[in-house]
C-alpha cells in the first residue's frame, strides 16, 4: 500500500462502520474504502436478509420493526466481533441504543453527514427506499435528520459528504479516521 494514510488506517484492528441516513454514501464509499484498505465490504442490511432468509421488507411486514432491530443487533454484533471489515449499516441501526453502544465500543464509527438537498437528490426515484414512498421524500428525510442526526453525532469520526467525486470524499474519510485513531492512541499513552 503506497499511501501512508491508507496504510495506517488499514492497520487499525477494528471494523470501520459507516453510519448515516439513506443517500449519504455508506455503500458507495464503503465499497471503495474496503478496496483501498484491502478489507471485505459488508452491508448490514444484506447480512440481515441473508441471516433471516428473507427481505427486510418481509421482516418488517410480518414480524415488525422490533423483531428486525433484534436481528440487526445480533448480526452487527457478530460482524464487529469478526475480522476487521468495512461495514455499511442501515440508516436506523445506529439509532438503536444497544447497537450504537456495541458499535462505539468495538468499531470505528464514521458518520457520513449530508445536507438535505443532497439526500433528496441521491434518493430521488429509487424504489429501493420504501420509507420514502410513503409521502414527501424531502419532508420524510428532514424529519429523519431531526431525529437521527443528534445520535449519529456520537460517532467517533464525522465526515461531510458533498456532491463531488467519490475520491474526494474517500480521501477525507481516510484522513479523518487516521487523525482520530492517531489522537486516540497518543492519548492512551
Amino acid at each position: 500500500m503506497s499511501d501512508p494514510v491508507a496504510a495506517r488506517v488499514a492497520a487499525i484492528p477494528r471494523t470501520i462502520a459507516l453510519v448515516g441516513l439513506m443517500g449519504c454514501g455508506k455503500s458507495h464509499i464503503g465499497r471503495r474504502l474496503g478496496g483501498v484498505l484491502e478489507r471485505p465490504f459488508l452491508d448490514s442490511d444484506a447480512e440481515v436478509e441473508s441471516a433471516a432468509g428473507r427481505p427486510i421488507r418481509d421482516i418488517f411486514e410480518t414480524m415488525g420493526e422490533a423483531a428486525f432491530r433484534e436481528g440487526e443487533r445480533k448480526v452487527i454484533a457478530r460482524l464487529i466481533d469478526g475480522p476487521p471489515c468495512v461495514l455499511a449499516t442501515g440508516g436506523g441501526a445506529f439509532v438503536d441504543p444497544a447497537t450504537r453502544a456495541a458499535l462505539l465500543s468495538r468499531a470505528v464509527c464514521v458518520w457520513l453527514r449530508a445536507e438535505l438537498d443532497l439526500l433528496v437528490l441521491r434518493t430521488a426515484g429509487r424504489a429501493t427506499r420504501p420509507l420514502l414512498l410513503t409521502g414527501d421524500p424531502r419532508a420524510i428525510l428532514g424529519d429523519l435528520m431531526k431525529k437521527r442526526y443528534p445520535l449519529y453525532a456520537e460517532a467517533q469520526v464525522v465526515v461531510d459528504t458533498r456532491n463531488e467525486p467519490s475520491e474526494n470524499t474517500l480521501a477525507r474519510v481516510l484522513a479523518a479516521i487516521d487523525a482520530w485513531w492517531t489522537n486516540r492512541e497518543s492519548e492512551a499513552r
